[in-house]
């Protein structure tokens, strides 16, 4: 079902060999990211569970006879199957039938409860976890440089077009949403800001039918949004809270309120980075929140551009959530995960990209090229103590800074990348 008007997204690849390897395909992500338009490129049918036409017929309809709507030319999309879990154990089914590769591909923005799921779908239904778009996808990186490259110490030298303060901190606000990137900046802002109270008045409580608190929700979400790209624990959420929102919410609370962003793909934080064996660091285990997209944050701050010119410290940490968003995503298809290391010396690395061969880079995040010096200090000193404590030391070490006009590598080694020249 292919669009003229479809953008590419780096995940095409990886659906494409998947479809070759398994019998369905589920594509899982955040509402609004462009998982339906993505299945549609790759499908030859479709059945959307969630259309609203006649009453909300086809939900009806999958509830009834789940079988009657496999039928169709493959791949066939089935649109938020999660709305009718049942669909599930049908799809498993139907690729045991005849073995047969790329029989479905399914898109979910929730993860359903396991009621209603008998089979866990191993061997026969492969999953992809699908973004918000990335610079690069976006148009807004010429992609002069990749990642992959790079974390294998391969720089380049060569100067790339120069990035404004005002360029950065649209990025920020406007945000991945595929919906947003052709708009002018005052009317894609409204995106994030709808997306949220869909996201807090509808899809939470449809996600397992239990009535949460909206007003404590949203007072939870915008503590969030305060401590982006920062690794505070549930009890501080909860004092945060109780100090700048003037209300109390204990820690059950929270931690329930968080697996529920999280199953709906609100929240996607950094785990930590931990050395393999015959190292003595002993590495903090706290995860680095992020929500999915740092445009969910500047919603729930009501920050403008004109604010965030005016605190640069707010916007360093969201400038770091952008570029970790788009680290996450052209990691992934080179089979890489993205960590943030930090030690009990309060020693600390923006980012760590794990490689499938056990090689790793470590990568420092900084807004301005006026800060280049100090987080190339910061990942020598880092380094030398990894290898005093016989740990294995970055394969590479990288600065992706946001106004640089030159991807290079300096003397010390260090590689430097303006986040608007990255790709995969």
């Amino acid at each position: 079902m292919e669009n003229e008007n479809y953008r590419k997204r780096l995940i095409d690849e990886k659906v494409e060999k998947y479809l070759k390897t398994f019998g369905a395909v589920c594509i899982e992500g955040p509402k609004w990211c462009g998982k339906t338009w993505t299945s549609r490129y790759h499908s030859n049918s479709e059945f959307l569970v969630g259309a609203p036409d006649n009453n909300f017929q086809n939900r009806k309809i999958a509830q009834l006879d789940v079988n009657t709507i496999l039928i169709g030319e493959n791949p066939r999309l089935i649109d938020e199957w999660n709305e009718v879990p049942e669909i599930w154990d049908a799809v498993r089914y139907k690729c045991d039938e005849d073995g047969k590769k790329g029989k479905f591909i399914l898109t979910g923005s929730s993860t359903p409860n396991h009621k209603g799921i008998m089979h866990s779908g191993a061997g026969r239904i492969g999953k992809i976890k699908m973004f918000p778009m990335s610079l690069y996808e976006s148009g807004d990186s010429s992609g002069d440089v990749s990642l992959q490259d790079i974390c294998n110490n391969k720089a380049i030298n060569k100067l790339t077009k120069e990035t404004s303060l005002k360029n950065i901190i649209e990025f920020i606000l406007r945000g991945g949403w595929p919906g947003s990137i052709d708009l002018p900046i005052e009317q894609a802002v409204l995106i994030p800001k709808q997306y949220v109270e869909e996201i807090i008045d509808d899809d939470s409580y449809r996600i397992d039918n239990i009535k949460r608190d909206t007003i404590k929700m949203k007072l939870l979400l915008r503590t969030l949004a305060r401590n982006e790209s920062t690794t505070v624990s549930n009890n501080k959420l909860k004092e945060d809270i109780k100090e700048k929102e003037e209300n109390n919410i204990d820690v059950e609370t929270v931690s329930d309120y968080l697996n529920i962003f999280e199953k709906l793909y609100l929240i996607f934080n950094q785990k930590p980075y931990s050395p393999k064996v015959r190292s003595s660091l002993r590495i903090k285990q706290s995860e680095k929140r992020h929500f999915v997209d740092p445009s969910i944050a500047t919603s729930l701050l009501n920050l403008t551009e004109e604010k965030l010119m005016n605190d640069l410290e707010t916007l360093g940490f969201l400038f770091e959530a952008l570029v970790e968003r788009d680290l996450r995503i052209y990691a992934d298809t080179f089979n890489a995960e993205v960590y943030h290391y930090q030690d009990y010396d309060n020693h600390e690395i923006d980012a760590i990209i794990e490689m499938s061969d056990g090689e790793y880079a470590a990568i420092e995040i900084k807004l301005g090229a006026n800060q280049i010096d100090e987080a190339a200090n910061n990942l020598l000193k880092i380094r030398k103590k990894m290898i005093d404590d016989g740990t294995t030391p970055p394969k590479s070490l990288i600065i992706i800074c946001g106004l640089s006009n030159a991807a290079y590598k300096r003397e010390d080694g260090i590689i430097v990348v303006p986040i608007t020249s990255l790709k995969n």
